[in-house]
C-alpha cells in the first residue's frame, strides 16, 4: 500500500451559511489549535438583518475567514452575499442543484452550513457568476425595462380582443393600431363618435388609401359605453407603461456611460441595437476575463445542448438547459433580427433552416454571437465586420473549382500543390486539397 499526500484545502479558513428568509445559519472551519492536521468548527445563526449581519461580519474576521460560501435560495442570498462582499469578504455562491447533501444523510439548517463550509475549503464546486455592483445597478433597470415592455405588450393585446369583442375589425386593416392614425380613433370611439365615415377621416399618410376599408372595419354597432370605458382604461395604462419605459430609458443612458464603447462594439451587430446591447451588458457585465473563451460563456448562458451519451448512444432530448430568462429573451430577440438581414448571420441561418429546425438553427446563431460577443468585450479596438451575405457560397465555389481542378490532376497521376496568396501580405499559402 502506498501513501499520498491529501490534496491541499483551498481555503484553510472558510465558512459556510445556509440562508433563509429571516434568519441565516453560519458555519466556520479552522485550523485545529493542536496542529495535528485536524480541523475546529463552530456554528452559530443570525437574523437577517442588517446589524446581524455586521456582527457576522466582525466574527469572520476574528476568526481570518477568507472565504464564504452560500447556496442561492431565491432572492434571500443577495442582501447577505452583498454586504459581506463589500466588508471585503471573498464569497461564493453555488447552484443549488450542484450542492445537493448526499443521499441519506439528515437535513437540518445546522448541518447544511456545515455542508457548505467543507465544500468551500475543498474547492469542490465551482462558483456562480455574480457580476460586479455597478453592472448590478444597470441590471435591476433593464430588467424592469423588460418586465414593463412586456407588460405593455400584453395590454396592447387585451385591447386588440376588446375591439374584436366589439366587432371592430381595426387590426385587419392596420398593421399598428397603437400608431397615430389609429390612436385617433380610438380615441375618438372612447368620446362618443359612432360614424364610420368621421372615424376613417382620422387616417394619416398612407393609411387614407384605406378609407373604404376602414369604413367597413369601423362599424360600431355593437360598440357599448363599457367596452369604450375599459378601452379608455386600457389606453391610459398604455399611455403611463410608455412613459415609465421612456423613464427607465433615459437612466439606463446614464447608467451606460460607463460602457459607451462596448455597447457600440455589440450594436454593430446585425439584429443588434442600443436597447439589445444594453440588456446583453447588464447580464454579462464588461469583463470577460470570468469567462475562459466564448463557448464558456455560451455554455454559462444554456445556449449550447447538453450531450448525454451512454454506450455510444444519445440520451435524452439534448435540451439546453434553463438560463439567463433575460439574456436569452435579448439574444433571442437580436437572432430573429439578423435572420432577416442581408448579412453573414442572416445568411447563415437560412443555409440551417435547410437542413435543421429553425429553432435549432437560431440556437446555432446565438452561439455564434456569444462568442463575438466574448471576442469584442475581450478586446476594446476590436470592430465587428462583416463577411457579408454571399460569403459561404463565394468561399464554397471557390474552394469547390480548385479542390475539382487538382483531382482531375492527380487522376492522371500527378501530384499537385496548391498555393495561394495572403490579400495582406501577399505572402503565399499552401492550401489543402
Amino acid at each position: 500500500m502506498q501513501e499520498v499526500d491529501d490534496e491541499p484545502l483551498f481555503a484553510e479558513r472558510a465558512a459556510g451559511i445556509d440562508i433563509a428568509k429571516a434568519e441565516v445559519m453560519v458555519t466556520i472551519r479552522v485550523p485545529s489549535d493542536s496542529g495535528s492536521g485536524r480541523r475546529q468548527q463552530e456554528t452559530r445563526s443570525f437574523r437577517a438583518v442588517r446589524k446581524d449581519l455586521l456582527t457576522l461580519a466582525d466574527w469572520l474576521r476574528c476568526w481570518q475567514v477568507s472565504r464564504v460560501g452560500m447556496e442561492a435560495t431565491g432572492d434571500y442570498w443577495k442582501p447577505v452575499y452583498f454586504l459581506l462582499e463589500r466588508e471585503g469578504f471573498d464569497c461564493h455562491l453555488y447552484h443549488a442543484a450542484k450542492v445537493k447533501a448526499l443521499p441519506g444523510r439528515p437535513k437540518t439548517d445546522k448541518l447544511d452550513s456545515v455542508w457548505l463550509a467543507k465544500i468551500t475549503e475543498r474547492g469542490t464546486v465551482p462558483p456562480s457568476f455574480v457580476p460586479p455592483e455597478e453592472i448590478r445597478r444597470l441590471r435591476t433597470h433593464t430588467r424592469y425595462r423588460r418586465h414593463l415592455t412586456q407588460v405593455c405588450a400584453a395590454e396592447k393585446q387585451r385591447v386588440e380582443k376588446l375591439l374584436e369583442d366589439a366587432h371592430l375589425k381595426l387590426s385587419s386593416v392596420i398593421s399598428d393600431i397603437h400608431g397615430v392614425s389609429g390612436r385617433d380613433m380610438m380615441a375618438a370611439i372612447i368620446a362618443g363618435e359612432r360614424d364610420p365615415k368621421v372615424l376613417a377621416q382620422k387616417a394619416r399618410a398612407r393609411m387614407r388609401r384605406k378609407i373604404g376599408q376602414l369604413e367597413e372595419a369601423l362599424d360600431c354597432s355593437f360598440f357599448t359605453e363599457q367596452h369604450a370605458f375599459v378601452l379608455h382604461m386600457m389606453l391610459a395604462n398604455i399611455d403611463h407603461l410608455t412613459a415609465q419605459i421612456s423613464q427607465l430609458t433615459v437612466r439606463i443612458a446614464a447608467l451606460c456611460e460607463p460602457y459607451l464603447r462596448q455597447i457600440e462594439q455589440i450594436s454593430a451587430i446585425p439584429g443588434h441595437g442600443i436597447i439589445t446591447a444594453q440588456d446583453v451588458i447588464g447580464e454579462i457585465g464588461t469583463d470577460m476575463t470570468v469567462f475562459p473563451t466564448g463557448a464558456h460563456l455560451a455554455s454559462w448562458a444554456k445556449w449550447v445542448p447538453q450531450v448525454t451519451a451512454s454506450g455510444g448512444k444519445r440520451k435524452g432530448s439534448n435540451a439546453t438547459g434553463r438560463g439567463n430568462p433575460y439574456l436569452s429573451a435579448a439574444v433571442g430577440e437580436a437572432v430573429v433580427n439578423a435572420g432577416r438581414t442581408a448579412t453573414f448571420p442572416g445568411a447563415k441561418y437560412h443555409r440551417l433552416c435547410k437542413r435543421m429546425p429553425k429553432r435549432k438553427a437560431q440556437r446555432a446563431i446565438g452561439n455564434s454571437l456569444f462568442r463575438t460577443y466574448h471576442d469584442l468585450l475581450s478586446d476594446p479596438a476590436a470592430e465587428y465586420a462583416d463577411l457579408g451575405a454571399g460569403y459561404y457560397e463565394q468561399k464554397m465555389n471557390t474552394h469547390r473549382q480548385i479542390r475539382n481542378h487538382v483531382r482531375a490532376i492527380e487522376r492522371l497521376g500527378a501530384k499537385v500543390t496548391v498555393q495561394t496568396p495572403d490579400p495582406a501580405t501577399g505572402e503565399l499559402t499552401t492550401l489543402a486539397s
